[in-house]
């Protein structure tokens, strides 16, 4: 396994980066990419999903993204502790038939010591919007680093 810095424990600071890294990751919708932040046996809860390992996260992933389309994410730090790390994040994008979907969920993490993710566990609500309503439009731009995320 390769290493993925920063590593456990984290600070404000290398939890910030950690949740940075990984919205920049999904941002290209690239599964092959996304997985290699991943363990090889990795351990996801995708809503009401069970997925295993590097090879299943491609998978769902192609999947995901094969569906959700112009996808478009936003992470937050909620909080971190040694090795562990919360998320809150929204994400946008429309199906097949041109609806439009803001997705609101939370996400626990936990990394190994060469930092890599070993444990996600997520819980997602969907909501769906008019065009009009959007407000993620691609990968975040650097001056909107940092920003917190609006409830709703």
């Amino acid at each position: 396994m390769s290493d993925r810095p920063p590593f456990p424990p984290f600070d404000e600071d290398t939890a910030a980066q950690k949740v940075q890294a990984a919205e920049d990751a999904w941002n290209t919708r690239d599964p092959e990419k996304v997985a290699l932040a991943y363990t090889p046996d990795s351990v996801w809860r995708n809503r009401d999903q069970h997925v295993v390992g590097r090879d299943a996260i491609v998978e769902f992933l192609r999947r995901k993204w094969e569906r959700e389309l112009d996808y478009a994410l936003r992470k937050e730090l909620w909080g971190f502790r040694g090795n562990r790390i919360a998320v809150r994040f929204q994400y946008e994008c429309h199906d097949a038939a041109g609806q439009w979907w803001r997705s609101y969920g939370n996400e626990l993490w936990e990394f190994t010591d060469n930092g890599l993710m070993r444990r996600r566990e997520a819980s997602i609500n969907d909501l769906p919007i008019a065009e009009s309503e959007r407000r993620i439009f691609g990968p975040r731009p650097e001056s909107e680093r940092g920003r917190s995320l609006p409830v709703f």
